[in-house]
C-alpha cells in the first residue's frame, strides 16, 4: 500500500549545502527510472522516518514530482540513527518486482510456558509481487508454536499473485530449549581434545629402556 509523501526539488548541492538542508529538517533525495531523467528532491524527515518505522516501501509523491515510487536504497549514518540520503525508483502499478519484506510475530508461542525461548532467525524475505499490492510487512502468528517446533517461508501467508523467492525450508522463528552453562562448555570440550602432558616423554622413557 502507497503512502502519500510530499517532496520539493532540490536545488542544494555540495556536503556544505546538503549538511544544510538536513538541518533544516529535510532529507535529500534522488528519483530515477522509467526512462525518464533523474530529479534531485528533498523530502520532510519527519515524514519519511514516520513511514519507514510502519514498513512503508511504496510512496505516492506530491508536489516536486508526481510519480508511484519505491524506496530502493536508504543511506544511514554509521551509527544508523540518521537517514542521509535515500533512491526512489519510479514504478507502475502494473509492474512485478522483487523486493524485500520485514516480517513480524503475532501472538504468544505456547512452548515458552514449556520452558522453551523463541529464537528468530530471519527477519526479512525476498517476494515478487505487483507493485500494487505491496504489503507494508508479512505478519507470522506464532499462538500455535510449541517446543521443538519451527516455521518456515513456506508458513507465510503472502497477498494474491505474490511468489516468495525465499527457499520454503528457510526456518523463520523456532521454540527450541535453553542452552545451559554445561551444554556449552560439553560443546567446547568436544571442539578441541585435550594434549596429555608427559605422554610423549614416558613414551621415549620406554623406548630407550628397550
Amino acid at each position: 500500500m502507497a503512502d502519500s509523501l510530499n517532496v520539493t526539488l532540490r536545488q542544494e548541492h555540495g556536503k556544505r549545502r546538503i549538511r544544510r538542508l538536513r538541518s533544516s529538517g529535510k532529507t535529500p533525495a534522488v528519483l530515477y527510472g522509467h526512462g525518464k531523467d533523474s530529479i534531485s528532491l528533498s523530502v520532510p524527515t519527519s515524514d519519511l522516518m514516520g513511514c519507514m518505522r510502519h514498513g512503508t516501501r511504496l510512496f505516492e509523491l506530491q508536489g516536486g514530482a508526481s510519480d508511484t515510487a519505491l524506496l530502493r536504497d536508504v543511506q544511514w549514518d554509521p551509527f544508523g540513527l540518521e537517514v542521509l540520503h535515500i533512491d526512489l525508483v519510479r514504478v507502475s502499478a502494473d509492474q512485478r518486482i522483487d523486493t524485500t519484506l520485514t516480517v513480524e510475530f503475532r501472538g504468544v508461542a505456547p512452548g515458552v510456558s514449556q520452558g522453551g525461548v523463541v529464537e528468530q532467525l530471519l527477519h526479512e524475505v525476498s517476494v515478487n509481487c505487483s507493485v500494487s499490492s505491496i504489503p507494508d510487512k508479512l505478519e507470522l502468528n506464532i499462538n500455535s508454536l510449541e517446543l521443538g517446533q519451527s516455521f518456515t517461508a513456506a508458513d507465510l501467508s503472502l497477498p494474491d499473485g505474490a511468489v516468495m523467492l525465499t527457499p520454503d525450508e528457510k526456518i523463520i522463528i523456532q521454540c527450541v530449549e535453553p542452552q545451559t552453562d554445561e551444554d556449552e562448555v560439553s560443546a567446547g570440550s568436544d571442539s578441541v581434545e585435550p594434549e596429555v602432558i608427559g605422554k610423549k616423554d614416558e613414551d621415549e622413557g620406554e623406548t630407550s629402556g628397550a
